[in-house]
């Protein structure tokens, strides 16, 4: 075999392993884009998760003005880490409904007495029917609706701070 051919191999194997540390250091988008935005939100009928507090439905969802949905459990750390920023879009006049799921009624009650309770319903979904119905994988996850119950926008993971100026622009415009 001639002398320049017999570093090819090599030549090959740098090349490929430069490609894939190149492709480490830069990974993918990982944003995980829905399939239910600019959907209609799908059949939900939920009951209170606790007292005093109603269930939630579809047609819920569906009043004319933008709001935000929730998905939270009382077991989930991350979602008490986004509590004060529900507050704050409350606060703001944002109307925010949720769906406690896997969670027990005490457990939703202390959970809500601890960290505050920013929601104008909330349903129980103990199976995780209506999470999976929405196409959620996890908690927290918040859903922007527009007036027509039409999913917008979906926020996977805690909201921060960070969050509250798109929020309310995605809300602005789902007017």
């Amino acid at each position: 075999m001639s002398q320049p051919w017999r570093f090819l191999p090599i030549a090959l194997l740098l090349g490929l392993v430069a490609t894939l540390g190149l492709r480490l250091m830069r990974p993918a988008d990982p944003a995980i884009p829905s399939q239910m935005v600019n959907r209609s939100i799908p059949t939900i009928d939920l009951p209170p998760a606790i007292a005093g507090k109603p269930g939630l439905k579809s047609s819920d969802l569906v009043t004319g003005r933008p709001r935000l949905l929730n998905v939270f459990a009382s077991w989930c750390v991350p979602c008490a880490d986004e509590a004060p920023v529900l507050a704050q879009l409350k606060r703001r006049g944002v109307m925010i409904d949720a769906i406690a799921v896997r969670d027990t009624p005490g457990a939703t009650s202390a959970f809500l007495e601890r960290w505050g309770d920013p929601y104008e319903r909330l349903g129980a979904d103990p199976r995780s029917n209506a999470q999976m119905a929405l196409g959620s994988a996890g908690v927290p996850e918040t859903f922007v609706i527009d007036g027509n119950g039409v999913i917008r926008h979906q926020y996977v993971g805690p909201l921060s701070e960070a969050n509250i100026p798109g929020i309310l622009k995605q809300l602005k415009d789902a007017q």
